[in-house]
């Protein structure tokens, strides 16, 4: 499976928001890495995919509450 970058516009803007998707994020399955650009007007996260998916990643970060739309490359 190839790996895939996705970027998505969040409201994730602070280490407070980040540290409570970290351990969803660092523990699904098919994620490699991922940040977040929380310097960025449009906090961008970067995630890149090992076969995980889109959807999968924005069902993460609303699970938790944030909003998440993908950016269209």
């Amino acid at each position: 499976m190839e790996n895939k970058e996705f970027q998505f516009k969040t409201n994730l803007n602070c280490g407070g928001c980040v540290s409570k998707v970290q351990s969803d994020l660092d523990n699904a399955e098919g994620v490699c890495h991922w940040n977040v650009d929380t310097d960025s007007s449009d906090k961008i996260l970067t995630v890149n995919s090992k076969g995980i998916t889109e959807d999968e990643v924005v069902a993460i970060i609303k699970s938790k509450g944030f909003k998440i739309e993908p950016l269209n490359a």
